[in-house]
């Protein structure tokens, strides 16, 4: 998958560069991923469809460091990842960790949350369980769903990819 991923890891100022997220037009190459129409359409039919393909999830994280506001994602990220950890010394860690990373006040990657939710998520992680990022990731998902997915779906960078995929889909068909 790495290899497959290479085509996003390029930073650019621009959205044009995205379109070796999928292959050129005219060539078939095995180092960028190929996406059928359909799924790239379904990616603007809800968030969680968007979320739940994993190039879908790359595309975004890929558009929001574009524009310099990863933090979200990459919070949210954290969060699924905290959720599956089953040992306790383990969870203490993490939840310190993103504690540090994306919650605390002046941190290098800080969320915006409001002092409520901030305070509430602190006293939650005092004694973590799976669950205790549950309300701040849920804030922070709506927040991701309400302003940065429709930003998404309008950017060039999405609608290339949704043209880039026709192309290669109407190449097959003949």
């Amino acid at each position: 998958m790495k290899t497959r991923l290479g085509c996003l890891s390029k930073k650019s100022d621009s959205y044009s560069d995205f379109s070796e997220f999928l292959p050129p037009a005219h060539e078939t190459t095995a180092r960028c991923l190929k996406l059928s129409t359909d799924e790239v359409v379904r990616w603007s039919e809800s968030f969680d469809h968007l979320l739940a393909h994993k190039y879908g999830l790359a595309a975004f994280r890929t558009f929001l460091k574009s524009e310099f506001s990863d933090e979200n994602i990459e919070f949210w990220m954290a969060c699924e990842e905290y959720k599956k950890i089953k040992s306790s010394t383990k969870l203490m860690s993490k939840a310190n960790k993103i504690f540090k990373e994306f919650i605390e006040v002046q941190s290098p990657r800080e969320v915006n949350i409001d002092y409520r939710t901030r305070e509430k998520t602190k006293q939650s992680l005092s004694d973590p369980t799976p669950t205790s990022l549950n309300e701040v990731q849920g804030k922070i998902y709506s927040l991701m769903e309400k302003d940065s997915y429709p930003r998404f779906l309008r950017s060039k960078m999405y609608q290339d990819i949704v043209n880039r995929a026709h192309a290669q889909g109407q190449r097959r068909s003949v």
